[in-house]
């Protein structure tokens, strides 16, 4: 990832719809060029895909949550299923596996929190695996738009 590299992708992930000519004028490059160093980031798979954000309110799914679970007995068969099952519900947005006291972060969006109450109860505590899960409401939530390389810490 050179400079060049490192532009086009931050001017793609704040706006992926803007045209090869656009986004080769925005760099100061001939298309010909930007057409090229786009095609080779997709194929080193820099990038990975184009997605539309939504409001997930506009969706009536307002309230989210972070849900804390932990399965036994671990292994990897286990984890893998939990990981397909959890992943294939419509109100998970993603699932992490972890280190640490719990197994599983997963991020959830509903209606509201009846609706939440009632997901933990028909979706994981019916579950044979999961031996508890503790969920966290998310009052507010930001995220940075554009992800760039970094160097190693302390590099300016």
């Amino acid at each position: 990832m050179d400079e060049l590299d490192s532009a086009i992708v931050e001017h793609l992930q704040r706006d992926a719809r803007q045209t090869n000519r656009e986004l080769a004028r925005k760099l100061g490059i001939a298309p010909s060029t930007c057409l090229e160093r786009v095609r080779a980031l997709r194929n080193r798979g820099v990038i990975t895909g184009y997605h539309a954000a939504v409001d997930l309110r506009a969706l009536n799914r307002p309230v989210q949550a972070l849900l804390s679970v932990r399965v036994r007995p671990l292994g990897r068969e286990v984890i893998e299923g939990f990981k397909r099952y959890a992943a294939g519900l419509p109100e998970v947005l993603s699932v992490f596996v972890v280190a640490g006291g719990e197994d599983f972060l997963v991020h959830v969006a509903v209606p509201d929190v009846d609706q939440l109450h009632s997901f933990l109860l028909d979706r994981f505590s019916e579950r044979p695996e999961v031996v508890d899960h503790h969920s966290s409401v998310i009052h507010q939530h930001l995220s940075n738009p554009v992800t760039s390389p970094l160097g190693p810490i302390g590099t300016g």
